[in-house]
């Protein structure tokens, strides 16, 4: 390891250290640093997105630090410590790369792709025989948890869609689109029903037709989680374009009618398309 890798986890080392070290540091465990870690993912990719490579640079360096974060808590109960982590994701990589690594031939990146999905089927095999994979072994294991709801909807269905539980075509997708809208109009329409159970019918249909939005995205080979990203930016956009407008009169989106607003809204659009 260089010595920037070593100093970093040794500042951890003393950060977790129960004779001297950070009250707040030493409270923590997995749980409570793993909000911090996927934060950091997303800070990332926000540097990314913006293509600001300085940003870029701090954003991987609190992304590492949460890599040291859960090392040095592992090490701490005798699991293992950085060196293993990277140890073990040098061998995953080599073991996946055969063809880099061995004597494989692979001819295409789609090649590629689909060897790695055999290979992590394989892994989860292995997992699944061996006891070490927690539930039984499945077509759907290790899409975590924790990710965006969206984004895990599009893993679960690309990890169906291997195995041709999928719609052939993106008209029955829209056909299945239409069925979970109408479902969702006709809980709507049950004004006497128990309002927790009527709550719990439209969440329901609510989510389903989320998910099969997210299917409609898979097959048109758009990235759901992007996409939604995209229009949270342009919405964010155009609203601070009303804001702005009304501040120049004094007013504020409180002070303004629907109709003014909608107006203005109009209006932010027709200047993006100049």
């Amino acid at each position: 390891m260089s010595s920037n890798t070593d100093r970093l986890i040794a500042v951890m080392a003393r950060l977790r250290d129960p004779s001297g070290g950070c009250p707040w540091d030493l409270a923590q465990d997995f749980a409570t640093i793993a909000p911090y870690t996927i934060e950091e993912a997303y800070e990332v990719a926000e540097a990314i997105r913006l293509g600001d490579l300085p940003a870029l640079k701090e954003e991987l360096g609190d992304l590492l630090l949460q890599v040291a974060y859960h090392a040095q808590m592992a090490k701490e109960r005798g699991a293992f410590d950085f060196e293993a982590v990277a140890g073990a994701i040098a061998d995953k990589m080599i073991r996946r790369h055969p063809h880099v690594f061995a004597d494989a031939k692979i001819e295409s990146a789609g090649a590629q792709t689909l060897a790695w999905e055999e290979q992590k089927a394989s892994e989860r095999r292995a997992k699944a025989t061996t006891g070490t994979g927690g539930a039984p072994s499945s077509v759907l294991s290790g899409v975590a948890l924790a990710l965006p709801a969206l984004l895990r909807a599009e893993k679960l269905q690309k990890r169906a869609a291997r195995v041709g539980f999928d719609w052939p075509n993106v008209a029955q997708v829209f056909d299945k689109i239409d069925e979970e809208l109408a479902e969702i109009r006709q809980a709507i329409d049950q004004p006497n029903a128990n309002p927790a159970a009527r709550a719990a019918k439209l969440k329901d249909e609510l989510g389903d037709l989320l998910f099969a939005c997210a299917n409609l995205a898979r097959h048109l080979k758009v990235d759901p989680e992007e996409a939604l990203r995209g229009t949270n930016a342009k919405f964010e956009r155009r609203f601070r374009f009303i804001e702005d407008a009304l501040a120049k009169a004094g007013r504020s989106p409180s002070d303004a009618t629907l109709d003014e607003m909608e107006a203005l809204w109009q209006d932010a659009k027709s200047t993006e398309a100049e």
